[in-house]
């Protein structure tokens, strides 16, 4: 197996015997027997199939009726049934003819041995006739809504709360001790094997002072969250005030004018930079828009030296006060900086980057902004938000002090695996994140991996009952999280092999309680379907149904690398506060400190917890257990459509991609409509084709992973900015600049990126029909 070669010597360290054990590489080439006339058809070198049916690990435990039609019995022309149904076998295969002395010789000794084989047989009837046969192993409960709600039922508010505040007394651990607890507690409900993945990565941790903002108008000096330097507070080594920083930025100090540039926007480059030489300039910038990476590039090509980062009061939501909140924010783009596209294991070569970027960055609150700015307090009107602005006739001269460490820590995720049954070599991975190192996260943590771990003592309960799924599922809570997604980051490069062929979804519980008016629901094209029923399926007890809101935007958290590394759909529920700012888009980059008692006030009772606990669970249960995965090819060629749409202008000529997305459609459809609904239909439905139909399904979002993508937005291209953008970002990006730089040639090479992904795709649905065809057409 790959994992095996790539990664041998890590198995001491409790990586899964599931991703390099023998019986399944027996059973693949069990397989191979059984598909090698199949294979040996015209056409199929268009389509890769990744994996093997395990078929001997199945019988033992088959589910139900729906799914015989996918086990080994009644799998067309296996090898030796090929050979017996050839009645000119044996005219294949010449040999000397034996003497007869010796054929003499055999026959007798044949007569023999069939006369004491009979014998023998004949003892044993004898013996056990008189013994009572025991009754057959009782076979495993199948898969269905039933069973899921059976399942899912067993999810409770108060175990959820139980388990979280259980959580909370690890808040102040190191992060290895909270991840082996965790390790213990999802033991202690019988996950079978669960492993403690260690990595030595290079964080940016503060220093042991906080960083400070000096006016040199006044002389006045001001901690990151409005507090004066010179008063002596009990808060002033609080570890809120030391993680009031962005990890990684350029250190040391830098005395610079004050320039306000809103929120970075293209549109506020242009007209700041008409007014004023912006060169080593302090940028006064608003958190919102756009990713964080994306407008500190500009700022940084523009030639700012340093940032003022804050988040106007007017973009959050009403029922939020963090006005007198400085916070913290990442600015890596996603791993271990020290390893840059590879895992950092032993023997790795190590970058120590003390930096990221040049510009010096300090995240504030919004009280020093308004400081900064000198906004008088009786200037705030009741009636309506003012968002926060320096007049253009004020020259602001400021000293900013950065003094941030880096050094190697370990990060640890946990890993735990339910083995399927049907398709063992099929992960389906559920992650949520723990406490590493980052207290100014406060306790959101405990939401995420109080509810994986309240869904795992539901499995685990109807495990013990015989019941196991189809696919693996694998349980993940990530280290590293705050820092840029490092742990998550690491597994997956360290098994990138291994899980580009396996791994079928990624269903996300980053933050899942950060609100309490709004669920929000978010799913790639592929999964949107599938999220919608799941929601309806949750609320069929309830007396108030939110309608069908999913939509494929970017989303934080560690689903990062499995969508844009290996084109992998993902899913994520979570509660929201209603905020009609049309700038909030990103301010979840912003890691506020909360304090304690937070989550219970907003969901006292943990019913939304439960709520977004029986969602993921019901979502996850679907993808494991459906014997064609429940994706949708058709919404994918309908998003890119959409996306093409609002394409049209001057600097654009889409017909080429509208000619393109339009072959795309129209081969989905025929693909919907020709493979997948008779594989949906147990009647119809024969074992090779649902293997290859979902080896096709589980590849359908690798097409839309472009080469390089601008910081900070996503490389998979069918993940829209926000909801009230439609366009492909990459082409959205490449019009921005065209803007700042009057240049074509950006726009030119970002259109020939979504014209191959998307003819890449067309191609890809065109080849499996044609295997499908022609796969039909052997057999008959």
């Amino acid at each position: 197996m790959a994992y095996h070669k790539v990664n041998a010597d890590q198995r001491a360290q409790g990586h899964s015997p599931y991703l390099d054990n023998d019986d399944l590489q027996a059973t693949a080439l069990e397989l191979e027997w059984d598909m090698e006339k199949e294979l040996e058809e015209p056409g199929f070198d268009h389509f890769r199939l990744d994996g093997a049916v395990q078929h001997h690990l199945g019988n033992s435990q088959s589910p139900d009726l729906d799914l015989e039609p996918i086990q080994p019995s009644t799998s067309p022309k296996g090898r030796f049934q090929r050979l017996q149904e050839d009645p000119d076998y044996i005219s294949h295969y010449t040999r000397q003819a034996p003497k007869n002395n010796r054929c003499n010789f055999f026959q007798i000794l044949k007569v023999f041995c069939t006369a004491l084989i009979v014998f023998i047989f004949g003892i044993v009837i004898g013996y056990y006739s008189g013994k009572k046969c025991p009754s057959p192993p009782a076979s495993p409960e199948p898969n269905n809504p039933h069973t899921y709600h059976e399942i899912l039922k067993e999810i409770k508010a108060e175990n959820i709360q139980q388990i979280y505040r259980d959580l909370l007394q690890l808040s102040r651990e190191d992060d290895v001790d909270t991840a082996m607890k965790i390790l213990v507690q999802w033991t202690s409900y019988g996950l079978e094997d669960v492993q403690l993945v260690n990595y030595s990565v290079l964080l940016d941790l503060p220093g042991s002072t906080s960083n400070t903002i000096t006016l040199k108008n006044s002389g006045e000096c001001f901690y990151p969250d409005g507090q004066q330097c010179n008063r002596g507070t009990k808060t002033l080594h609080s570890q809120d005030l030391l993680y009031s920083y962005a990890a990684y930025s350029a250190k040391g100090t830098l005395e610079a004018e004050l320039v306000d540039i809103q929120y970075g926007t293209i549109e506020d480059l242009i007209r700041i930079q008409a007014i004023t030489n912006v060169t080593k300039k302090i940028a006064l910038l608003k958190l919102g828009q756009s990713p964080l990476l994306y407008k500190l590039s500009l700022l940084e090509d523009a030639g700012f030296g340093g940032v003022l980062l804050y988040v106007d009061p007017c973009d959050l939501p009403k029922t939020t006060d963090l006005a007198d909140k400085a916070f913290m924010v990442s600015l890596n783009s996603g791993g271990d900086p020290s390893t840059p596209g590879y895992a950092s294991i032993d023997g790795s070569y190590r970058h120590h980057r003390l930096n990221l970027t040049t510009l010096l960055v300090q995240p504030v609150s919004a009280v020093l902004a308004k400081k900064l700015i000198s906004v008088p307090e009786n200037s705030v009107r009741k009636d309506r938000c003012v968002p926060l602005q320096l007049p253009s006739t004020e020259k602001k001269i400021i000293s900013l002090n950065i003094q941030s460490v880096t050094t190697y820590r370990t990060i640890s995720n946990v890993i735990g695996y339910l083995k399927g049954t049907v398709f063992p070599d099929r992960y389906v991975l559920i992650g949520s994140h723990h406490s590493s190192l980052n207290t100014s996260s406060g306790q959101e943590w405990a939401s995420s991996t109080a509810i994986i771990t309240a869904f795992i003592q539901a499995l685990m309960l109807k495990v013990k009952r015989g019941w196991r799924p189809d696919r693996t599922i694998v349980f993940c809570s990530w280290g590293g999280t705050s820092f840029g997604n490092i742990g998550s980051y690491e597994w997956a490069e360290d098994l990138k092999r291994v899980l580009q062929r396996n791994v079928v979804a990624y269903v996300s519980l980053h933050n899942p309680v950060r609100g309490n008016s709004t669920l929000r629901p978010i799913a790639s094209p592929s999964l949107q379907q599938l999220t919608a029923e799941s929601q309806s399926f949750n609320c069929v007890e309830k007396t108030k149904c939110p309608g069908s809101n999913v939509s494929s935007v970017q989303i934080q958290g560690d689903s990062d690398y499995f969508i844009n590394h290996l084109g992998v759909p993902a899913t994520q529920f979570s509660y929201e506060d209603i905020n009609k700012s049309e700038n909030s888009s990103f301010l979840s980059e912003a890691l506020f400190p909360v304090h304690a008692t937070k989550t219970e006030e907003l969901d006292p009772s943990f019913k939304l917890h439960e709520t977004i606990a029986k969602l993921t669970g019901q979502v996850t249960l679907q993808i494991a257990n459906e014997p064609v995965l429940p994706f949708n090819a058709l919404d994918i060629a309908l998003e890119v459509q959409n996306s093409l749409k609002v394409l049209i202008g001057d600097k654009v000529d889409a017909s080429q991609l509208l000619a393109v997305a339009s072959q795309l459609r129209d081969t989905a459809e025929l693909f919907q409509s020709d493979e997948m609904r008779p594989a949906n239909d147990p009647k119809e439905r024969a074992p090779i084709r649902v293997r290859m139909l979902n080896d096709v399904l589980q590849s359908l979002e690798k097409s839309f992973l472009v080469q390089q993508a601008p910081p900070g937005l996503y490389r998979n291209i069918l993940y829209r900015l926000d909801e009230k953008t439609n366009q492909f970002s990459v082409l959205l990006e490449a019009l921005e600049h065209y803007k700042l730089h009057q240049s074509n040639e950006t726009i030119q090479a970002a259109l020939s990126e979504v014209l191959n992904s998307i003819s890449s795709a067309q191609v890809y649905f065109k080849a499996g029909l044609d295997v499908f065809e022609t796969t039909l057409a052997g057999k008959k």
